[in-house]
């Protein structure tokens, strides 16, 4: 099985309800395990033209069979099943699953870019990421200058805590 990090937002209905049916989701994929899920954090919305309510976004780890490229597909189709409309770049959302790594696979197609490129760009991925990657690498990704970097004053608030789950 390939380890893979997803990062999870929503800014549209119950947010927290949300995350966790997306987690759940893709949790009940076949040949797909949970096997960490970051706390879930409270943050404003990043480069958006409009006013859009505040996002909850985490992290989790999973382990799939699924290539990169058809875990995307699965992402995708979680996003569909819930109702996201994909209405322009920015716009508000019920749900957003974004591949950040997959393995230690480093690709850009047109369809999909691992690792995702703007992870070291934003607080909202790396402090979820941060709590289920506490040593700050995954597979010889490296985010800990990034991490240390970070304005932690764009995480508003924690309102879920998840202690994270090693793989046993």
């Amino acid at each position: 099985m390939n380890e893979a990090l997803l990062a999870l937002g929503s800014n549209i209905g119950d947010r927290e309800k949300n995350l966790d049916f997306a987690i759940k989701s893709v949790g009940s994929v076949p040949s797909t395990v949970v096997l960490a899920i970051s706390n879930f954090y409270v943050t404003e919305p990043f480069g958006v033209p409009d006013k859009q309510n505040n996002y909850i976004n985490c992290c989790i780890k999973i382990k799939t069979t699924f290539s990169s490229e058809s875990l995307l597909g699965v992402c995708l189709g979680i996003e569909a099943a819930m109702g996201r409309k994909r209405e322009h770049r920015f716009a508000s959302r019920i749900i957003d699953i974004d591949l950040l790594l997959y393995e230690d696979e480093k690709k850009s197609t047109q369809e999909l870019t691992v690792p995702h490129p703007r992870i070291k760009e934003r607080a909202f991925v790396l402090v979820p990421l941060n709590d289920i990657c506490p040593q700050q690498s995954f597979r010889g990704f490296d985010f800990s200058e990034a991490f240390n970097k970070l304005k932690k004053t764009d995480i508003k608030q924690i309102i879920k805590k998840y202690k994270y789950n090693q793989e046993t």
